[in-house]
């Protein structure tokens, strides 16, 4: 691959005060995403308990975002601090976290079950590296070309895209979806201007500048509406403030005060089995699409160096760390990779300063609390820009492709409309999300469709070719 137009590469080491910014930018980047996990699954597990299903959860989300920090260094580590990616509290397993406290008779084996489920889903990401190791990567390659990864790339931004325009009109309770639209507008602009426009340091960070100017307008019509008692134009919710979690509350923590009232493991024990492991494999679809969009980003093919088994065994292991604190299997990023993309900036000391910033400021009320009074529509502004460059990327591997052969053209739109389509499969309590469901089609498709484009490219006398693109037979003849 050849290396891209990045103001900060991999290995380049910004100043202090300025990668202390840029991490901002990626806690910024994936704050919303990674926070709300633990609100879903405690709401989720409210609704099962009160029909008589299972048991309540109090998730943290302090305790979620420390553990995506932790997480995220584990993942550093074991790729060799090769892979700008940060990991976040991961959206496939929202169905297992649930099933898993569906099927306890105590918060505690609730809590249990979460951290034995993501330890099961972490070690299928373990056996997948070490086939991977002995094996190697060549036959991904040739199962997943660039006519499947690509529009899989695009259908992860594409898939995406119904939250981030449902998110630009929403503000607290009551507020105009008109005003709120307002706000994530103006954020989006910002940050268009910042990065077409922008000089220098502008243009490194203009998710922050952006959020700032979205939160300051948001903040101007908040005040005018509490004062004139206009519901309509509030669009922060301050009094988060007032209800501050001041120490994040591990999952280990709830599993060891409660133990004593952990019963009937065994059958839990199956539940989170069944619920978490096919979902691994899932994912593992994902985190391979992830790696080769950042790849393409950064000019450097991570599934070669450092590896593909490193990557897995950063994201599996990652995952455990991750849930034995805050309960949340973790996974790669998307909107990580898309600050990259934007930004220009793949500084990997920059991930590592946001993990950073994540486990400290789990322990600063204050901050949290701030950051996660950053209203839907601001972060909806973010994300047009985030999930869009997430498509692009894809659409750009596309390219790469010849679209006037058929098998190529029938691969990249089963791909799309499935994805785009939102074809989603539940075989039992096992998820297929539509990205999943979109490559595995993508992968039948370009089997079948390859092996007849091979025949009828062929001259005539020629029993098939050993190379995609070319006929041997022809080749010979000339």
């Amino acid at each position: 691959m050849n290396n891209v137009n990045l103001v900060y590469g991999v290995k380049d080491k910004p100043g202090f005060w300025k990668t202390i910014l840029f991490a901002l930018q990626q806690v910024l980047a994936i704050l919303a995403a990674t926070i709300v996990v633990p609100v879903i699954i405690n709401g989720n597990s409210a609704e099962n308990a009160a029909a008589g299903i299972g048991v309540a959860s109090n998730m943290s989300q302090s305790a979620a975002l420390f553990g995506a920090g932790v997480g995220t260094i584990v993942y550093l580590l074991f790729t060799k601090f090769r892979s700008p990616v940060f990991l976040g509290s991961s959206f496939a397993f929202l169905g297992s976290m649930t099933a898993a406290f569906a099927g306890a008779t105590s918060a505690s084996a609730g809590y249990l079950g979460i951290i034995v489920g993501a330890v099961f889903a972490g070690l299928v990401y373990v056996i997948i590296a070490l086939v991977v190791k002995f094996v190697g990567v060549n036959w991904i390659d040739k199962l997943m070309p660039a006519a499947v990864i690509g529009p899989t790339v695009a259908v992860i931004g594409l898939s995406l895209s119904g939250n981030a325009v449902g998110d630009l009109t929403k503000g607290y309770a009551s507020c105009s979806p008109w005003v709120a639209l307002l706000c994530g507008l103006v954020t989006l602009i910002t940050v268009i201007i910042c990065s077409v426009y922008g000089k220098k340091m502008l243009k490194i960070i203009p998710f922050i500048i952006g959020i700032l100017a979205g939160y300051a307008l948001g903040a101007i019509f908040t005040i005018i509406g509490t004062v004139a008692d206009v519901p309509e134009l509030i669009v922060i919710n301050f009094s988060l403030f007032k209800d501050m979690q001041w120490l994040p509350e591990f999952t280990f923590v709830e599993v060891i005060e409660g133990f004593g009232e952990i019963k009937d493991f065994g059958s839990l024990l199956v539940t989170v089995a069944v619920a978490y492991i096919p979902v691994a494999f899932v994912v593992f679809a994902e985190h391979l699409a992830d790696h080769k969009n950042i790849s393409s980003i950064i000019g450097t093919d991570l599934t070669k160096d450092p590896g593909l088994h490193r990557t897995l065994l950063g994201d599996g292991i990652g995952s455990m760390a991750g849930a034995f604190f805050g309960g949340c299997p973790n996974t790669t990023y998307g909107e990580s990779v898309g600050c990259v993309a934007i930004s220009g900036n793949a500084s990997v000391v920059t991930i590592l300063g946001a993990a950073i910033i994540c486990i400290l400021a789990a322990f600063f009320a204050p901050f949290v609390t701030l950051l996660a009074t950053i209203p839907s529509c601001v972060m909806g502004g973010v994300c047009f820009a985030l999930y869009g460059f997430i498509a692009v990327s894809g659409l750009k591997m596309v390219q790469k492709v010849d679209l006037n052969e058929n098998g190529n053209l029938f691969t990249v739109s089963t791909i799309l409309i499935a994805g785009v389509g939102g074809l989603v499969l539940n075989i039992g309590k096992v998820t297929l999300t539509a990205v999943a469901c979109a490559l595995i089609l993508g992968i039948i498709v370009n089997l079948i469709s390859k092996k007849g484009t091979k025949k009828a490219d062929c001259a005539e006398g020629c029993d098939g070719c050993s190379e995609e693109d070319v006929c041997v037979k022809d080749v010979n003849d000339k």
